[in-house]
């Protein structure tokens, strides 16, 4: 096959990096996505977003990007110049987007247009409905849930009570918002302590496993508290749920059908290298020992397609385009649980979700191209 003229492909803008906790997993699943995309379909034009918040064209190969053991975590650096998206063509009134870089001294350099974005952003600032305002400001299709579902996707309180609307089963949690915290804090410790341990405490916006403290004594929880209010001023605390992880990937349906979903997998979480409580930040990122996922779980057929059943309402629940991983615990009665969905999960080959698609007959490539194409189909603003 020879290979398309870039006027022939569709132009992808890949944003990675970002302002959360999670900025190392956008870099290395930006990596993923840019070592394996087709070439002869989509012209990928990647764009790195520092801590800080700077969008900047890539100083090193984004390529490059991977987790090793003893060296520092990936991150994107600043260039000397900036990048910004322009609403449409400039001089015109052409719905669209166009990169601009802005260098030192002011002086503007066309990138040119972008036919769709594919938001590689995890957490807050990527993943909870900002970016997605801009890019729907802007014109352009993304990949991937809307502004509200992605809002409500971001937040597990919001997210809960979506799920439990639609008549899913959720475990017991507590929600701590930051005044309640500040204006009467043994109330809130006194309302968490009504759940039964263990509970795991989790900042209410944040992902990647990132501020999450497992509580098997009441003594620990005050410092549980502060750990996970060090990323997200609104905590969950969540009652631990006796049950097998198990999770599935869903993926939208083409023209308006329904959503797709893979085989449902299951974590083993064991001790490798390091000790694991629970699945971690270290245990799906850094400690190639920790886990195993096997897919298809290993459960009756009858529960396999409850949860894959399970895993479509809750992402129409949240109205989630795309895109999703959700996550589930199935009691020893085979009962699902639903815990959270993640509307931009980890996406790295190695990956929970692509794992799950490969298992399902999906290739990484194709996965790749078929959210693409999804967004490509979709226009913005209200449908």
């Amino acid at each position: 096959m020879t290979e398309q003229s870039t006027a022939d492909r569709l132009r992808v803008l890949v944003l990675y990096g970002g302002q959360s906790a999670e900025h190392p997993v956008s870099c290395v699943t930006a990596a993923g996505v840019l070592g394996a995309v087709d070439g002869d379909r989509f012209e990928m034009v990647p764009v790195g977003i520092t801590r800080d918040g700077q969008w900047t064209l890539p100083t090193t190969d984004p390529r490059t990007h991977a987790f090793v053991p003893g060296e520092p975590l990936p991150e994107v650096v600043a260039a000397d110049s900036r990048v910004v998206l322009h609403s449409g063509p400039e001089g015109t009134s052409e719905r669209g987007a166009e990169l601009l870089e802005i260098s030192a001294a002011g002086e503007a350099t066309s990138w040119g247009h972008v036919d769709v974005v594919f938001p590689l952003l995890h957490g807050p600032f990527g993943e909870d409905g900002s970016i997605q305002g801009l890019l729907e400001a802007a014109g352009v299709p993304y990949v991937g849930a809307g502004i509200l579902a992605s809002a409500v996707g971001m937040d597990k309180h919001f997210m809960k009570m979506a799920f439990s609307a639609a008549g899913l089963r959720v475990g017991d949690f507590e929600t701590v918002t930051a005044r309640q915290w500040t204006e009467d804090r043994s109330a809130a410790l006194e309302r968490v302590r009504r759940l039964r341990l263990p509970v795991f405490v989790k900042p209410a916006r944040g992902g990647s496993s990132v501020g999450i403290t497992r509580v098997d004594d009441w003594a620990e929880l005050d410092r549980a508290m502060q750990e996970a209010r060090e990323h997200d001023p609104k905590v969950v605390v969540e009652e631990g749920i006796d049950g097998r992880e198990i999770e599935c990937a869903v993926l939208g349906g083409r023209d308006g059908a329904a959503p797709r979903a893979s085989l449902p997998g299951e974590i083993d979480v064991h001790d490798g290298g390091e000790s694991h409580q629970f699945y971690d930040f270290s245990a799906k990122y850094t400690d190639g020992t920790a886990a195993d996922l096997s897919c298809p779980a290993d459960l009756p057929e009858a529960v396999l397609e409850e949860v894959r059943r399970q895993a479509v309402v809750g992402f129409e629940a949240v109205d989630a385009e795309g895109i999703s991983r959700v996550d589930f615990f199935v009691t020893e009665a085979g009962e699902p649980i639903i815990n959270e969905i993640n509307t931009m999960p980890g996406f790295t080959p190695i990956s929970m979700y692509p794992q799950m698609w490969q298992a399902s007959g999906v290739t990484y490539p194709e996965l790749i191209t078929e959210l693409i194409t999804l967004a490509a189909e979709r226009s913005t603003g209200l449908r």
